[in-house]
């Protein structure tokens, strides 16, 4: 061989290598724009399903007996599927124990946090730390507090609450 072609497939062989690495560098680059972007799309989104849990949670533990309907509308524009359907189907016997009690309810979630999110699935989970003030007419308020789990699915309007549980202090 001689020493121009050894020159020749040395420089060929170093063209090839530039080439592969700058495709190298391309597709990594590529590669981490877009995981960046997908972690923050992730990050968003975890904090708009916290946002709306928080804010679901409040509003299922709130009611004022002297604004039902208002309250009732608060519940279901936070609900969705079998959740939104038995607050639907109970509205009536709700409505008549709600107006029996005469209270008054305020939900404050103190503490929160996501504990499961889909984002491809559209679902999510929350666990919540909730102090619900209850105020008898023409009583004194009283402090109770709960811990819930809401469920959420994503739907064309937003996040809702799914479902919602009490969770007891000490259950696995």
């Amino acid at each position: 061989m001689s020493q121009l072609t050894r020159r020749r497939t040395g420089l060929v062989f170093a063209v090839v290598l530039v080439i592969g690495a700058a495709a190298f560098a391309g597709w990594f680059g590529w590669s981490w724009t877009r995981a960046s972007a997908d972690a923050d799309n992730y990050v968003e989104t975890r904090e708009e399903v916290l946002r709306v849990g928080e804010q679901g949670i409040a509003n299922l533990t709130t009611m004022d007996h002297r604004a039902v309907d208002e309250g009732l509308n608060r519940w279901l524009s936070s609900s969705t599927g079998a959740l939104r359907d038995s607050l639907v189907q109970g509205m009536d016997e709700s409505r008549k124990q709600i107006a029996e009690g005469k209270t008054v309810t305020v939900g404050k979630v103190v503490d929160a946090a996501v504990t499961e999110l889909e984002v491809a699935s559209g679902i999510a989970r929350v666990i919540a730390a909730v102090e619900i003030t209850v105020t008898p007419d023409g009583g004194r308020p009283v402090v109770k507090r709960n811990r819930f789990e809401a469920g959420l699915d994503r739907t064309e309007a937003g996040w809702r609450l799914s479902s919602l549980r009490a969770v007891v202090v000490g259950e696995s």
